[in-house]
């Protein structure tokens, strides 16, 4: 899957040329992406005991998942069904909102570093670093200079990772504007979901050029061989579930973690279990 969705390292991007609701491979329904998915629950929940257990030994390596999108692509639904497939002590889950007062007293990227995964865990970020160049692009929080400088921080920030044992799979939830609506609206229809439902989305629908043309920007200038960014089709679920799944499956199987052997005298300690 990865060729299919990584976006090439310099290439220009054009959102409005990638259909949300498009399925470039897999399962072709819902119910056969469903089955699917299923399928690799098992396989993913033993390469992440396997990560955690070589970590015990030393080995530093780790992924950080990072989930980026406009609001209702799914960030949540796919913690909620991907990385419910793994077991929940190997995880680490951020979801970052709008800095804090003390947040803001530091370089942006001090929060993010506060919250990344240690050695054997998968880590799931809900929103990131990137927000620094997408939200503050778009409402002009920052200067222009700033941003531009922000990209190669982001840079230099995820190579500084990936030589440290981290494998970033960064992942483009791209929902369509008129699925948006529909899931909006679902949401005000429902008082069950009026919890998640924030006023302040219909604003952020007013400026959906804008934001669009930010995640390009971002998707542009920080898609590296070392930490690429891979767009997934968001207007169907299932799909999106399949697709992140199977994304998370290439690149623990290219980990390739292994149990570590035994520090100690297995059968000294197995023949004084039976002495005993």
């Amino acid at each position: 899957m990865r060729p299919l969705l990584r976006v090439p390292p310099g290439e220009r991007v054009d959102l409005g040329a990638l259909h949300p609701a498009a399925v470039p491979a897999g399962p072709s329904d819902k119910a056969a992406g469903v089955a699917a998915t299923a399928r690799m629950a098992e396989r993913l929940a033993s390469l992440q005991e396997r990560l955690y257990a070589a970590s015990t030994a030393g080995d530093r390596r780790r992924i950080l998942l990072v989930l980026q999108g406009m609001d209702t692509s799914g960030k949540g639904g796919t913690v909620k069904h991907v990385i419910g497939q793994f077991n929940p002590s190997g995880c680490r889950i951020k979801s970052f909102k709008t800095p804090t007062p003390e947040e803001q007293n530091h370089p942006f990227l001090w929060r993010i570093m506060k919250a990344l995964p240690l050695p054997g865990e998968i880590g799931i970020f809900d929103r990131s670093h990137y927000e620094d160049v997408l939200i503050a692009r778009v409402r002009e929080l920052v200067p222009r200079s700033q941003l531009g400088r922000r990209y190669a921080q982001i840079n230099r920030f995820e190579k500084s990772l990936a030589d440290d044992g981290v494998t970033v799979v960064k992942v483009f939830l791209h929902i369509g504007y008129e699925e948006q609506r529909k899931r909006l609206l679902e949401r005000l229809d429902n008082p069950d979901k009026h919890w998640k439902f924030n006023p302040g989305d219909i604003e952020a629908r007013g400026a959906w050029p804008a934001y669009q043309q930010a995640y390009e920007l971002a998707l542009e200038k920080c898609s590296t061989e070392t930490a690429p960014w891979y767009v997934v089709p968001a207007d169907r679920k299932w799909y999106r579930n399949w697709a992140i799944s199977k994304l998370l499956l290439e690149h623990l199987e290219d980990i390739g973690p292994k149990y570590p052997p035994a520090d100690f005298d297995v059968q000294e300690c197995r023949r004084l279990l039976l002495a005993g």
